[in-house]
């Protein structure tokens, strides 16, 4: 069952009146710039903006043509603080967002949410509608720098025939890594032409699948003492030896995302690994080919263990008083509950405002969509998408993503790519 987007909208125009009571009052009208990644975000965001323009007479969202993805995002914004031309608002990707604020905060360029936050309660606003786990994906340094808008965690798209045929149970997947390996290869061991899983590390656009496989061990990326990679340890060699392991034993392919689903969707893989915001599109794919499910992401260390929460989070970086109350006033809206619901209903993410899993908002969306509601199961395994120190972290993964390809094809071994990457990994963050 498919979310009906004039069912969503007019929901969300339902809820307006209660917002547009406490309103604040403009003193002029106000037009803020606004800059997010993913065109494909444009289906939310539009209809999200025009219901903050209703509900707060004054105030004008421009948004700017959106980038690609999050690096083309970062990259933009960083030309933009040289000719001194930024964003009002800006959407910055959770694993670049320290770099933002270590490149701008010393040109004065980016706002610490911190005296906003203190005039609405301080702690006591972040607690009434984020998680510490949420609030965190928008902390740098200890000070919030950005309130969370999307969150994504991996988790499991499931071909109920094959897992069954293979002896697993849809309903009880395996929570840990090697026995879902097991898994996948034993369903690629009865059809050989099928992949047992899917794990498109070595396609990826960014580093998000290999901190997985470094944070579901309990591992670190970055040595806080050292300033060097923390995986240059048996979780480092854990991570490559399974994707070897998929590749060989469940015959997991080198695809990138978009091929991967399409194979998926074809009944050509037992499992896949991917965001939960391809929940819908999925779905379409598959259609009645097969009985889709989903289930949480494994954990091999169930105590320190947890999963990397993609996304981004809203920063403000206009130094305009008039402007700033506008934007401070957005970022509470599209991180509130009424925004949420209809955020989660369009894309499958996770909710990052914990009142948007209520009776009145997305409760009654997750007994229709079991599929969507997983991501919000593993919640508080969440942990920051992580990022490297020296500005870098664009560059490190594209190297780092090239060696995973080498060992996952066979041709490296996963001691040898292991030390390449820390090698090269070490030497980038210099």
């Amino acid at each position: 069952m498919h979310p009906n987007r004039r069912t969503i909208l007019a929901g969300l125009a339902a809820g307006l009146s209660l917002t547009a009571l406490s309103a604040p009052a403009f003193a002029a009208d106000v037009t803020l710039n606004v800059l997010y990644n993913m065109p494909g975000f444009t289906k939310f965001h539009q209809p999200l903006a025009e219901a903050f323009e209703k509900a707060n007479p004054g105030v004008k969202i421009n948004f700017l043509a959106p980038a690609a993805n999050y690096t083309e995002g970062q990259a933009q914004v960083l030309r933009a603080a040289v000719t001194g031309e930024l964003p009002d608002v800006y959407f910055s990707g959770y694993n670049l967002t320290a770099e933002l604020v270590h490149t701008l905060e010393p040109r004065g360029q980016i706002t610490d949410l911190g005296p906003f936050i203190e005039k609405d309660g301080g702690q006591a606003f972040l607690d009434a509608n984020y998680t510490p786990n949420m609030a965190a994906l928008g902390q740098i340094d200890g000070r919030q720098w950005g309130l969370p808008v999307n969150a994504s965690s991996p988790i499991l798209y499931i071909n109920a025939d094959l897992v069954t045929e293979a002896g697993g149970d849809p309903a009880n997947m395996p929570d840990t890594m090697p026995a879902l390996i097991a898994l996948g290869a034993k369903i690629h061991a009865m059809h050989p032409d099928i992949a047992g899983m899917a794990y498109d590390i070595s396609g990826w656009p960014d580093d998000w699948l290999w901190q997985a496989l470094i944070f579901e061990q309990g591992g670190t990326l970055v040595d806080a003492a050292t300033g060097k990679v923390a995986f240059d340890n048996e979780i480092g060699l854990n991570a490559m030896k399974m994707i070897r392991q998929m590749a060989e034993e469940a015959g997991a392919p080198t695809l990138d995302w978009d091929q991967a689903r399409q194979q998926f969707g074809a009944g050509k893989t037992g499992f896949m690994v991917s965001t939960p915001a391809h929940v819908q599109t999925i779905e379409g794919l598959v259609g009645d080919r097969f009985p889709l499910a989903t289930a949480t992401f494994p954990l091999d260390d169930k105590a320190k263990g947890g999963v990397p929460t993609g996304g981004n989070s809203a920063v403000m970086l206009t130094q305009d008083p008039a402007k700033q109350d506008a934007a401070w006033a957005y970022l509470k809206w599209i991180t509130g509950p009424e925004a949420q619901d209809v955020i989660v209903r369009i894309t499958g993410y996770l909710p990052t405002n914990k009142n948007a899993t209520g009776a009145a908002y997305l409760a009654p969306y997750y007994a229709d969509h079991p599929n969507v509601e997983t991501a919000s199961k593993q919640a508080d395994r969440s942990l920051p998408w992580a990022g490297y120190p020296g500005g870098d972290s664009v560059r490190i993964w594209r190297t780092q993503r090239d060696i995973i390809g080498t060992v996952m094809r066979g041709e490296v071994t996963p001691e040898d790519g292991l030390a390449q990457l820390v090698r090269e990994t070490n030497a980038l963050m210099q």
